[in-house]
């Protein structure tokens, strides 16, 4: 069964030449030092807790498979590199607290630190262990123990997985299916795509297969009616072959719904064919699947003209000990910053801490988790939606807003009531009023009278406007700065490009990422105390 992992807390001689060779990567100290203050009983207890659970005793450490974790993270180490170093590499040793032990011989394979990530992942280990960084570098004089100020912002983290268009996509659906079902009626898939003629399965590239020339003005259409009867000659197969209860159950029943899940995704009917059951490639779609091997990966944009696929990485970081990450959220790339925002919040309030300042991107500004913070007393620090009007045109903030009288008065001194309901208010002036108005031209519309529309937020973007026109207003949002530094550390750490498949997967190696970002701010304040 589980037995505690009791090294010793003194260095021996053999340590101390191991940490004089590492003075430039403090981080091979701080972990040989204050190990014990990283995997302390709490974690012991939760390690314990991931491996009562199988029953079974365990040949190696659970604490020193944590600490090989963070190690690998911080050095972007792959799995079949972790059982080398550990037999190798006196620094390894020196924080698993092995020198001295047999040589040449690895603390552990390769399946075990593979199988270890995987527990870890489900247990919510590192969730845990981002917790106790961020108390760890908050329990210091001058910082309160449950308030904080916060800073919220998003990067793009390139997915792993392979980007396929339509023709790939559905091919290679129905390649799975035919494995699936092959596999369930005995068969082998060779002689099953044979039977029913399925050339995008058994063919190398499904293009190829489809047999077109793709020079023509309808080879899209006609390489589409190919693969689509194929596709339904190997659903009718499966639905004559199969029993209902056999259907139902998996694998069978994922790989068809998968098969059909993505034709409905790309294809539509196509109004101008001689028959409903043709169908026509769907160009767009906000939520479509891009890849097989990885199905949370999604088309998304960082900007207007910055277009990436895969996901977004969310981090929250504390505003006053820069880099220390509070809270991180990996979603796909096509879902919108302020989606984030509820998930970071609560992990950093589900931690014991009171959010009493954020300061947030304007992506994240459209959140109702932040309004409704921000009306219970946190203080909210961004820059305010910017509406340029046309050319010759005024702008709505030529206007002004009596928010206590709820009128708008015009540049002209005409005043009008606002109306609706509270969520869309709207001022009307009539036209016959202002026919005649000096600035009736930059105005007025073509036709009818000059309404003033009214975010459902339009008080608090005019006092945001008024802040930004100060220095110290601007001062104070310049401050945002240490959460692009924060962005660029987990760069540095995660890579810019997703290490694994999957959401996820990527969460963790996000939440190790953000754990090992925190242990650099621990040694840096450790050592700026000690100095």
């Amino acid at each position: 069964m589980y037995e505690p992992w009791n090294p010793p807390t003194e260095i021996s001689a053999a340590e101390s030449k191991v940490l004089k060779l590492c003075k430039r990567q403090k981080i091979w100290s701080f972990l040989r030092n204050h190990r014990d203050r990283i995997v302390d009983d709490e974690v012991r207890q939760a390690l314990a807790s991931m491996y009562a659970e199988s029953g079974r005793g365990k040949p190696v450490s659970p604490e020193q498979l944590a600490l090989a974790m963070l190690l690998q993270v911080a050095f972007h180490v792959p799995d079949h590199e972790v059982p080398v170093l550990t037999a190798v590499d006196r620094r390894w040793q020196m924080v698993l607290g092995l020198l001295g032990a047999a040589p040449d011989e690895a603390a552990f394979s390769q399946g075990t630190v593979y199988h270890f990530r995987e527990r870890a992942r489900e247990h919510g280990l590192m969730t845990l262990l981002l917790d106790k960084t961020v108390r760890l570098a908050r329990d210091t004089k001058g910082f309160s123990a449950t308030r904080l100020r916060a800073m919220v912002d998003s990067s793009p983290l390139l997915g792993a997985g392979r980007v396929e268009d339509t023709f790939n996509l559905i091919g290679r659906a129905a390649s799975q299916l035919v494995a699936v079902a092959a596999l369930v009626s005995g068969r082998t898939e060779e002689e099953l795509a044979d039977s029913l003629a399925l050339t995008v399965v058994s063919a190398p590239s499904v293009k190829a297969a489809l047999d077109v020339d793709w020079r023509r003005p309808d080879a899209r259409d006609e390489a589409l009616r190919v693969l689509l009867e194929q596709c339904d000659r190997l659903r009718r197969w499966v639905e004559e072959t199969f029993s209902e209860s056999e259907r139902g159950a998996p694998p069978l029943v994922d790989a068809v719904d998968l098969m059909d899940r993505l034709i409905a995704q790309d294809t539509e009917p196509d109004p101008d064919a001689p028959t409903s059951k043709t169908r026509r490639i769907i160009q767009g779609g906000r939520d479509r699947q891009i890849s097989l091997s990885d199905p949370d990966m999604r088309h998304g944009r960082k900007s207007k003209t910055k277009l990436f696929t895969g996901y977004k990485r969310h981090v929250a970081v504390d505003a006053d000990i820069p880099g220390l990450m509070l809270s991180v959220e990996v979603m796909p790339a096509n879902a919108t910053e302020h989606l984030a925002s509820e998930p970071l919040l609560s992990s950093v309030e589900d931690r014991g801490f009171q959010v009493v300042e954020l300061h947030i991107d304007r992506g994240y500004l459209a959140s109702p988790a932040v309004h409704a913070r921000r009306k219970a007393g946190m203080k909210l620090m961004t820059k305010p939606p910017h509406h340029r009007p046309k050319p010759g045109r005024l702008a709505k903030s030529d206007f002004e807003v009596d928010f206590a009288s709820e009128s708008v008065t015009c540049p002209d001194g005409q005043v009008a009531p606002l109306q609706g309901p509270e969520d869309k208010r709207r001022a009307r002036f009539s036209r016959s009023v202002c026919t005649g108005c000096a600035f009736a031209e930059e105005c007025l519309p073509k036709r009818g009278a000059k309404v003033v529309t009214l975010h459902r937020h339009e008080q608090l973007h005019r006092e945001m406007a008024q802040e930004l026109a100060t220095a110290e207003g601007r001062a104070m949002r310049r401050e945002r700065v240490l959460v692009d530094h924060a962005l660029g550390r987990m760069g540095q750490i995660q890579g810019h490009k997703a290490r694994y498949r999957g959401l996820e997967k990527n969460q963790f190696h996000a939440e190790a990422s953000a754990v090992v970002a925190n242990l650099h701010v621990l040694l840096r304040r450790i050592y700026e105390e000690a100095a």
